[in-house]
């Protein structure tokens, strides 16, 4: 269903107290601009389209407050209409408070709140309109908004988790590479001076020291700025191109220790997903035109497209999986056996809850285990900088 964008408009009025105030607004239309510019106490003197407005976008946060609020107002009685329109009156900056309003018109027209929710995609995935579709149908719309609310806030909590275990260990690495190429430009040039006096052979690694302290001063900058580039440069490359994308997730997921934790990352999300849509009454063959980014990997993601083919022609879900070569076999298996049983639903949400305590407990292991490495990085980083600088006036007092 296309949707008519809002447009930018540039406002003069007066307040109540008259005086003179101008500015923008968006807005559906003229008069909805005018509406809400009363809805201020402004009096409009004068109003210029400007043109269509870029399209909203929200943070993940601010979707998943949205989808909580709603769930409870839903739950405490207030129609669908209704709640969206009181919604969007009290959010406050961003692109949240414009999708909520373009909600509430498509629903005050009739169209159905998964169509609305659809044209929204940066902010509402698949998964998400797929839900609140099994949801409307089966008239349990608030609960399934507030399942959908509490699989975010989870997913949220394990990327905040994942992210302070890793800021740590970066910063002080950072931080040792600071410190050493601060001495490399500021205190080894000093030593060389002493050096030059000595008027005999350095030790190999005092003159690795001098090469790398002259190759810092004279190319130290240069090389950030070109090791800067090219992190810009393969960054948007990663984005343009689906294959590179999957090529690092492929390579991410052989990683020693983290790959381990993302593939235990990305089997809870799928597991999760899948589960939620079969409880909810979705179909297999239906579910997986839902699954196909709910991993944020980019081999699971294809696994799942390749999955769904084969489920179409007629192959068990434990049988995809296993072909796909992602799946560890702690998750194939028990799916087999469900299967089998008919208690799919209930699994997936088991081996869901399973994969998020092992992410847990593996974020905490990888925490715990950056401590020592980076403490041993710093230290031999700065040890091997003093031992390599002092070991000529050492080895000159032996002779001495």
């Amino acid at each position: 269903m296309s949707h008519a964008p809002e447009l930018r408009f540039a406002w003069r009025g007066m307040d109540s107290e008259g005086r003179p105030k101008q500015g923008k607004i968006i807005a559906a239309d003229a008069l909805s601009a005018r509406n809400s510019l009363r809805r201020e106490g402004v009096i409009v003197t004068g109003l210029d389209m400007l043109g269509a407005a870029p399209p909203p976008k929200a943070k993940t946060t601010e979707v998943t407050v949205f989808t909580r609020q709603l769930a409870g107002l839903l739950r405490a009685g207030l129609p669908l209409a209704g709640a969206l329109e009181l919604l969007a009156g009290s959010a406050t900056g961003g692109g949240l408070p414009r999708i909520v309003r373009a909600l509430a018109r498509d629903i005050t027209r009739g169209v159905p709140f998964s169509a609305a929710l659809a044209a929204h995609p940066a902010a509402f995935g698949p998964l998400y309109c797929q839900l609140v579709s099994v949801g409307e149908v089966a008239g349990a719309l608030p609960s399934v908004l507030a399942r959908l609310a509490d699989d975010r806030e989870r997913a949220a909590s394990q990327r905040a988790r994942l992210r302070a275990a890793l800021t740590y260990p970066v910063m002080v690495l950072l931080l040792s590479l600071a410190i050493t190429a601060g001495l490399l430009v500021g205190v080894v040039p000093t030593f060389k001076t002493i050096f030059d006096g000595f008027g005999a052979a350095l030790p190999a690694p005092t003159r690795f020291v001098l090469a790398l302290s002259d190759g810092v001063a004279h190319a130290g900058v240069p090389f950030v700025l070109a090791c800067v580039c090219a992190a810009v440069v393969v960054s948007r490359w990663m984005k343009r191109s689906p294959d590179a994308r999957e090529t690092v997730d492929r390579a991410a997921l052989r990683l020693p220790l983290a790959g381990r934790l993302l593939r235990s990352l990305a089997v809870a999300r799928w597991s999760r997903a899948l589960g939620t849509l079969l409880s909810a009454g979705t179909p297999l063959s239906d579910a997986f035109d839902s699954l196909t980014h709910a991993t944020g990997n980019r081999v699971f993601d294809a696994a799942t497209v390749n999955i769904a083919a084969r489920l179409r022609n007629g192959e068990r879900l434990a049988v995809a999986m296993d072909a796909a070569g992602c799946f560890p076999q702690d998750v194939v298996q028990p799916i087999a056996v469900a299967e089998e049983s008919g208690s799919l639903d209930a699994m997936l949400l088991d081996l869901a809850t399973l994969a998020d305590r092992q992410v847990d407990e593996r974020i905490g292991a990888f925490a715990s285990l950056c401590e020592p490495i980076v403490i041993a990085v710093l230290g031999a980083l700065v040890g091997g900088l003093v031992i390599a600088m002092y070991l000529p006036i050492i080895q000159l007092g032996n002779v001495v």
